[in-house]
């Protein structure tokens, strides 16, 4: 029985893997139940790794903010003609 590293099977999931090791892992697969239950453990975790965050931490926001009210011109006041 050959023992592989979640490194080794991460490869593996994300199609990464040597021929040679592709071919072990999915043989082991066939009979270990326990790789079968850590490859499922991992491909759980890693559907949340594909996920793209597209919206900014609010930390940067207020920061951008902060940044804009300190800077802003303030614009001069109208002079009234009598």
């Amino acid at each position: 029985m050959t023992l592989f590293t979640p490194e080794d099977l991460l490869r593996y999931l994300y199609k990464e893997s040597s021929p040679d090791l592709t071919v072990a892992i999915e043989a082991a697969l066939k009979e270990d139940w326990m790789l079968r239950e850590k490859l499922q453990v991992l491909r759980s975790s890693a559907d949340g790794l594909d996920k793209i965050v597209v919206a900014p931490r609010m930390e940067v926001i207020q920061r951008v903010m902060n940044y804009a009210r300190m800077t802003a011109v303030q614009e001069p006041e109208s002079v009234s003609h009598p």
